[in-house]
């Protein structure tokens, strides 16, 4: 379990994660993971979110779809992911995570916990 801050700039939404050694954009969220930060963060710049590949209490879930390439200026690998539903609301958002995912679990997880 850890907990990573999400900021939006002016370039969009990105993950602070001081041990990347590549490009700040590669650290981008796009492809409906900047919709699920906008949900998250309620309208604010920052977000402080606790993940865990593990279930804990009050946790919600994303759920692994897919391994999937993006085509276009966010070309790359990762998986597709789903939330279901957060804190009762019924979202049914689909998400793309890179591989930046696979940085920080060691691979792509069947459900990734959140709160």
């Amino acid at each position: 379990m850890r907990t990573f801050r999400f900021y939006k700039d002016t370039d969009g939404w990105f993950v602070d994660l001081p041990e990347w050694t590549g490009e700040k954009w590669e650290l981008e969220m796009v492809s409906g993971a900047d919709t699920f930060l906008e949900i998250l963060s309620q309208g604010e710049p920052e977000v402080h979110v606790t993940l865990s590949t593990t279930p804990f209490e009050n946790a919600n879930i994303l759920h692994f779809q897919e391994l999937g390439r993006l085509e276009g200026p966010e070309m790359g690998t990762g998986a597709w992911y789903f939330l279901q539903d957060y804190n009762g609301i019924d979202y049914t958002l689909k998400m793309w995570l890179c591989d930046v995912t696979v940085f920080v679990f060691d691979e792509f997880p069947n459900k990734i916990y959140f709160r």
